[in-house]
């Protein structure tokens, strides 16, 4: 595989027809090496239009552990417009790569990640490509939906997968002007929402697009029951 023609191809044929069209976006996915986030047995897959598997194939689909198609992960980056002076709350690291992209275009993320093995390689992979300004966060699986309050206020939040709803929780450790991006709803259709803070109880929300992503660990999900 030549990954210089199958990045230039991820681009041009994955990400610019889903409308990310921000020249930094794009001139920093040219940059950035995918392939160094992705475990060495998938990474012929790094540039394909898929959901990458980051623990051995049943135990990656039990646990939702993957990362998110390229154009997903493009077209939320370029929907935060992220400004260097911003600090930025992660739920999901997975791979470090949206960490990465996250960290280049803000002044601080901070990870969360509920899977040690998965933390571990998101250290390593950051600190191999010189991403110094995020930390990843080895923490049980509820803490994410409980964020990282004493680290924030945040500009930006982004949940690395989906959830039944966003908790009260998460939205509270938003600045007022702050975004949050999540994948919302149930199978088979989700939705990317995103989610801007407009007073101390008030959020503004925009529907991106449809599509889905695994479960993020340690998420309420809605009663299967009608009483």
């Amino acid at each position: 595989m030549n990954p210089e023609l199958a990045r230039f191809n991820m681009i041009e044929q994955q990400i610019r027809p889903w409308d990310v069209l921000d020249p930094v976006v794009l001139d920093l996915l040219a940059a950035m090496r995918r392939e160094d986030f992705v475990p060495a047995a998938y990474r012929s897959l790094a540039f394909v239009d898929t959901q990458v598997p980051l623990l051995p194939g049943a135990q990656a689909l039990a646990e939702g552990a993957c990362m998110l198609e390229p154009k997903v992960e493009a077209r939320v980056l370029q929907e935060l417009k992220l400004q260097r002076h911003e600090k930025v709350l992660e739920i999901g690291t997975g791979s470090g790569f949206m960490a990465a992209l996250l960290a280049h275009r803000s002044m601080q993320v901070h990870t969360l990640e509920c899977r040690p093995e998965l933390a571990r390689a998101a250290r390593d992979a950051l600190r191999r490509n010189g991403v110094l300004n995020a930390t990843v966060h080895e923490v049980q699986p509820a803490q994410g939906a409980r964020g990282l309050a004493a680290e924030g206020p945040y500009d930006a939040i982004v949940l690395s997968g989906s959830v039944a709803e966003v908790p009260r929780t998460l939205l509270e450790q938003l600045k007022h002007g702050g975004r949050l991006v999540a994948v919302v709803g149930q199978e088979p259709i989700m939705t990317a929402r995103l989610l801007t803070r407009t007073g101390p109880a008030a959020y503004a929300e925009r529907d991106l697009f449809d599509t889905v992503a695994p479960r993020l660990l340690g998420f309420a999900e809605p009663s299967r029951f009608n009483f």
